[in-house]
């Protein structure tokens, strides 16, 4: 059984220099759009200006510090979270099914994503929910969640792309993953 394509998931990633949006910004944004057949259908990719009167939290920072490469890549040619914003609430909506949230952990990313999406942009398209890849994991492998981590999952759900801390690169790895998941359930599944 094939299913219809009525959703498609937006494997997202983000880059921040603080664990909470407000005080502290979001650095970079990335979505990667997958079929249910895991087509990558459309990406979306913005490097963000800092928010007025955040700061960057030390913890973070420092962190930040150990990856020199992903830090000049999440903050060249930085935009204006005005006008991205609403072009990335444009993009989802254009998409040509109902988009549904995809991360890695989705409880960080979807805390920045909805919070600019709503504080920028109006709304956002993904209404309050957030898909998690690592809860997914937790189903299929029927393992306790805090075991179900990349490291116990089956090295066929992973694709050979490396984990650069870009957001795109990641978006796109993480969403691969997801793909590969939800088509072994389906096929698990369709076999009962």
């Amino acid at each position: 059984m094939v299913p219809s394509m009525s959703e498609i998931y937006v494997s997202t990633d983000v880059e921040t220099d603080g664990p909470i949006p407000g005080p502290h910004s979001m650095l970079s944004l990335a979505s990667a759009a997958f079929s249910p057949d895991g087509r990558l259908v459309d990406t979306f990719t913005v490097n963000l200006e800092l928010l007025p009167g955040a700061s960057g939290h030390p913890e973070t920072m420092k962190w930040w510090e150990s990856q020199p490469a992903a830090w000049r890549a999440c903050r060249r040619d930085p935009r204006p979270v005005e006008e991205a914003l609403p072009e990335y609430r444009s993009w989802l909506e254009a998409l040509p099914e109902r988009p549904v949230f995809v991360a890695y952990p989705a409880g960080f990313d979807f805390t920045f994503v909805y919070w600019y999406l709503v504080r920028f942009a109006g709304k956002s398209p993904f209404s309050h929910s957030a898909l998690d890849i690592k809860t997914y994991a937790m189903a299929l492998l029927r393992k306790d969640y805090r075991a179900s981590v990349k490291r116990n999952m089956p090295k066929r759900w992973f694709s050979k792309r490396p984990h650069t801390h870009v957001a795109l690169d990641d978006a796109i790895e993480q969403g691969e993953l997801f793909c590969r998941m939800l088509a072994e359930s389906r096929t698990e599944s369709a076999g009962r």
